[in-house]
């Protein structure tokens, strides 16, 4: 199998009928070792995964929980 000057390459069918990839699935690239896993990701994975990398390295706020929930419920 070659790879597209683009990066692309394609997967086998029966391995795509055996993963249930379709088109518009959507998969994740995992290094294992010297190897490549293409692991497909499923919808309810997906939601929870999106929401915790956009939130990632947001916070630019120094306080403690303890000082965040004190603020949230009026007792700072």
């Amino acid at each position: 199998m070659k790879v597209t000057t683009k990066g692309q390459v394609t997967i086998p069918m029966e391995i795509r009928e055996q993963l249930d990839i379709q088109p518009g699935s959507e998969v994740e690239f995992v290094l294992d070792g010297n190897a490549v896993k293409i692991v497909p990701l499923r919808r309810a994975n997906l939601r929870g995964r999106r929401i915790v990398e956009r939130m990632c390295g947001k916070a630019t706020v120094r306080m403690t929980t303890d000082e965040i929930l004190a603020l949230t419920r009026g007792e700072a």
